[in-house]
């Protein structure tokens, strides 16, 4: 691959903006942030004409995109299409998301991935399990009737991804004392999400490693004065991540705000929750046997029950910035750095600097829409 410039952007580089950089790229990794003035005649170029350069959005929960959800089409090709649907919004790596099903389409979905990586299918670096090992109280849009407790080879299942970051989402309450500390051993990345576990329930499993926290607010114990819940819990602990659905159907503005605010700086990470009306002409489909239909945003069934988004990256970076008053550098961080970091990718993604992969969203800030990605420099 030849060497490409990347000139006349407006840098965000992951901590500040710059004017007049070029950003170098070779062999899909940046070589180098340098002065536009310093760049050769002879290097080939890209003109970003004056729009913003900025790291590749993360996104870590992406049930569908582009007219296919991942528990319907858990193949290299589906996987593919999804990725498709977001890469226009700035998506530049993600974990596509399998909602609560059989221990069958568990197995494929992860088989799935596995050879996506394998094929260097681009933006794919794991897989997100949303399930089953959830809390039937707090299940939203999963099915019960498959919701169950952790069978006794589920770690060796949970941890079978030799190439790729396993997220799974579990209701901590429901798990044996030790099971969270075995699946992190096995470097599963494990969240705590559709549980009605208590304060200290998950203080128990933070003890044990738990990493994060499942879309904040939604399908969890709420804070309360007296018992903080899961969501107090959340927002408290200084170690630990948080994914918001930023589209304002999921959580008021003034709860993101309060949780932005709180939490600390660094913790907070924009998810999309995405189905696969996102980056799709058709906006409905259908989920465990329901009709789910997108109207203005919003995901629901017919009563009216969210289920999961259709919001995408992009868009949860505008909304960041215009509903909770959020500056444009830390929503961006919140979208690419702080995912990257709970990914445990931190050294090589969220930034651009040498090194590190060359992946980018370049947009036009005034009306946030994307330009052009790149990913490993394509």
């Amino acid at each position: 691959m030849p060497v490409l410039a990347i000139i006349n952007a407006k840098l965000f580089d992951g901590d500040r903006f710059h004017d007049d950089k070029a950003v170098v790229i070779e062999n899909g990794k940046i070589l180098a942030v340098s002065n536009a003035g310093d760049i050769s005649d002879t290097t080939n170029t890209y003109d970003a004409q004056g729009y913003i350069l900025a790291p590749g959005f993360i996104d870590v929960q992406v049930n569908g995109g582009g007219g296919v959800l991942l528990n319907h089409t858990p193949t290299v090709e589906g996987i593919r299409a999804i990725m498709a649907g977001h890469r226009q919004f700035g998506t530049t790596a993600m974990l596509p998301t399998l909602i609560t099903d059989t221990r069958a389409k568990m197995l494929a979905a992860i088989a799935a991935v596995k050879d996506a990586i394998a094929q260097n299918v681009p933006g794919i670096v794991g897989i997100h399990l949303e399930g089953p090992y959830l809390n039937t109280e707090r299940k939203g849009v999963h099915d019960a009737s498959i919701i169950r407790p952790m069978e006794d080879d589920a770690i060796d299942v949970l941890s079978s991804l030799p190439n790729g970051r396993i997220v799974v989402t579990m209701a901590p309450e429901k798990a044996k004392a030790g099971t969270i500390a075995k699946l992190t051993e096995n470097n599963v990345l494990v969240c705590a999400g559709h549980t009605a576990g208590t304060y200290s329930d998950v203080q128990a499993a933070i003890g044990e490693g738990l990493r994060g926290f499942t879309h904040l607010f939604n399908a969890m114990s709420p804070l309360n004065h007296r018992e903080p819940g899961v969501a107090g819990a959340a927002i408290a602990d200084e170690n630990t991540w948080c994914g918001l659905i930023a589209d304002g159907f999921h959580v008021h503005p003034a709860a993101m705000q309060i949780a932005v605010r709180a939490k600390k700086t660094g913790k907070i990470m924009l998810v999309t929750d995405a189905m696969p009306t996102v980056g799709a002409k058709n906006k409905s489909f259908v989920l465990g046997g329901e009709e789910i239909i997108a109207t203005n945003g919003r995901c629901a069934l017919a009563d009216g029950t969210l289920a999961g988004s259709d919001l995408d990256m992009m868009s949860a970076v505008k909304n960041t910035v215009e509903m909770i008053g959020t500056d444009l550098a830390e929503a961006l961080r919140m979208a690419s750095l702080y995912p990257a970091e709970f990914l445990k990718m931190g050294d090589h993604k969220g930034r651009i600097k040498p090194g590190f992969d060359a992946d980018f969203v370049l947009f036009d800030s005034a009306s946030y829409t994307v330009k052009n990605t790149w990913i490993s420099g394509q």
